[in-house]
């Protein structure tokens, strides 16, 4: 089922929490809303949930207008992030609670109610926990039991509010591994909140980056993180290096750093944009770049070597990150203190006076 949201304003009191917000979620996949904390995304999915009333605006699941509808009518699941789980009812029961309360033309049979217990701990793997109560589970067991529950009422659109948020890192990515297989496996529409980066760019089928109240961009993760439309989403979509100096003859500078550009780039005052991997440490400085460092921090733990890098003779706000594979940190040995430069492979520019960033490449 696709949702449709349009010209959704927001208010609480003078504040204004959602700003004409416009967004077109597509049926059966799994959309991330993200950005960070106050950017509006959880307003927005209790919004689709019937939770919160906008101002002004409508919402349609697949054309049906929905704008109006009590939230018990809208055929919606809601995962949230603190699991709220009864701690006084076993895990069955709490798989149960929505069957049980629905009103009696509705509510199923006892035998029908019961198998579809069954099926729904089956399918989160934790049918023998059937008899504990919530107090006797672990964290990604809680929410797994609570992601069970919301699936109970068979909802037509999965939403969940920051579901991995309270899980330390490991059982989080597994249950990502976990909910992104079941959702390949059943196709419904699925809508979640974080705050994560990776959790967005890994899980989802399209990220809706939100930003004070606004949709900043919407795109696959491929293409957001390839080709983010704004200085706001390169910052927030994970580790970015920026040299900002002024452009003249095809050499943009900034102090004793320097980087000689592709044809086409005007003169003006801007910003360059480079991820870690897409610039190479190198022990001398090329005819394409004059961008000096001192190393400042090593870090081995994970599958590449992460070496942070002071600018040395030019201004930055932050330390430059480059990342290394093991085979190579082991050759060269680099060391704390140590004099070194970095070369573009791929860059992102951002013009004072040009709306569109372009992206460059040395290769």
């Amino acid at each position: 089922m696709s949702i449709e949201i349009q010209g959704i304003n927001k208010f609480f009191d003078k504040f204004q929490a959602l700003h004409d917000i416009n967004l077109t979620i597509p049926d059966g996949q799994l959309t991330a809303l993200l950005g960070p904390s106050g950017s509006g995304k959880t307003t927005l999915l209790r919004i689709i949930a019937g939770l919160e009333t906008p101002e002004s605006g409508r919402i349609r699941f697949s054309g049906r207008d929905v704008t109006d509808l009590h939230v018990r009518d809208r055929r919606v699941g809601f995962v949230f992030q603190h699991y709220a789980l009864f701690r006084h009812m076993t895990v069955a029961e709490n798989v149960a609670f929505g069957l049980n309360v629905l009103p009696r033309k509705e509510r199923p049979g006892k035998p029908e109610i019961r198998k579809r217990v069954k099926d729904l701990l089956e399918m989160v793997q934790l049918e023998h926990l059937a008899g504990r109560y919530p107090a006797q589970l672990s964290g990604g067991q809680k929410q797994r039991i609570a992601l069970a529950r919301a699936m109970a009422m068979r909802p037509e659109i999965l939403l969940l509010d920051e579901p991995f948020g309270a899980l330390d890192a490991k059982v989080r990515k597994d249950l990502r591994r976990w909910l992104r297989s079941l959702h390949d496996e059943l196709h419904f529409t699925s809508v979640f909140v974080t705050h994560d980066q990776e959790e967005a760019l890994e899980l989802s089928d399209q990220v809706v980056v939100m930003s004070n109240g606004r949709i900043e961009q919407v795109d696959t993760p491929l293409e957001l993180y390839g080709r983010p439309d704004s200085r706001f989403v390169f910052e927030f979509l994970g580790q970015v290096n920026v040299l900002s100096g002024k452009i003249r003859d095809g050499v943009m500078s900034q102090g004793d750093a320097w980087i000689r550009l592709p044809e086409g780039c005007e003169n003006d005052d801007a910003q360059l944009y480079l991820r870690p991997h897409e610039v190479r440490l190198t022990q001398s400085a090329s005819d394409q770049a004059h961008l000096p460092f001192s190393i400042e921090a090593i870090n081995l733990i994970g599958a590449e070597v992460r070496i942070e890098l002071k600018p040395d003779g030019w201004e930055c706000d932050e330390l430059w990150e480059v990342g290394i594979s093991h085979t190579e940190f082991n050759a060269r040995q680099p060391q704390r203190g140590d004099r070194c430069f970095t070369v573009p492979d791929v860059g992102h520019l951002f013009c004072e006076h040009s709306p569109e960033p372009k992206t460059l490449e040395w290769r």
